[in-house]
């Protein structure tokens, strides 16, 4: 069986690494379910680590239909992980009624060229898990990442089994909430492979610090914050 970690930094990689893991997903702010890797992060991975590494492809928290712009920026960062020379990429992108985006998936597709393409847990949001699975298939998608529409997979076990049973050419990877109490399931189920943080964790500082730099206020599933040309010309025309 595969072992897949979810890694958010150099160290997570290298940790993983040196416990005997297959594999490195390299992403960025586990809390918002991962985020695209700054190129230093990639850099410093990629000179550090021997295992393979795919990274995700995601340009902000929130959900995963993309304005024009965002669309490019994924883009251009699936080339830099083609240029760099990474094992995959993960990523995906859905429609506004729980789609999956057909077109937009394909060009990804076609961007990673030989690159392994794992399409990430925006499968959780779709509505027909089966229908997506088979649009995935057609487009080449070799990993699914699921937790089979639950908290967890474990929750989600038979729905990801029922899957499973159906794939043709790609691999459904139970991930959320997998563990050394419960990875033994899936390996009795017949997954062959399963994706896991395994994060700990690790605090730096002795005391609180005077105000805290975490905004729960702005994680929202259905949506971003963007920045209002009205609020900032406001507060322009105020002080200029």
């Amino acid at each position: 069986m595969l072992v897949e970690v979810c890694a958010n930094s150099l160290e997570s990689a290298m940790n993983a690494q040196k416990a005997g893991a297959d594999r490195i997903e390299l992403c960025s702010e586990l809390g918002v379910g991962g985020i695209t890797p700054s190129y230093g992060l990639l850099k410093s991975v990629k000179e550090n680590i021997s295992i393979p590494v795919h990274v995700l492809i995601r340009p902000r928290s929130g959900d995963f239909t993309y304005s024009e712009a965002e669309f490019d920026i994924m883009k251009n960062n699936i080339k830099l992980c083609v240029d760099l020379g990474f094992d995959g990429i993960v990523t995906g992108v859905l429609q506004k009624d729980f789609l999956v985006d057909i077109e937009r998936n394909k060009e990804l597709k076609e961007f990673a060229k030989n690159l392994n393409f794992t399409f990430h847990r925006a499968f959780d949001w779709v509505l027909d898990p089966q229908k997506a699975l088979e649009e995935l298939e057609a487009l080449g998608v070799d990993y699914i990442l699921s937790s089979g529409q639950q908290k967890s997979a474990f929750e989600g076990i038979d729905l990801l089994s029922a899957l499973h049973q159906l794939t043709v050419n790609c691999i459904i990877m139970p991930g959320g909430g997998i563990n050394v109490a419960n990875v033994t399931t899936f390996k009795e189920k017949g997954f062959n492979a399963v994706h896991l943080s395994g994060a700990k964790y690790a605090q730096r500082l002795e005391a609180d610090p005077r105000v805290s730099m975490n905004s729960p206020s702005f994680l929202k599933d259905k949506g971003v914050f963007v920045t209002s040309t009205a609020a900032i010309a406001d507060v322009v025309k105020e002080v200029k």
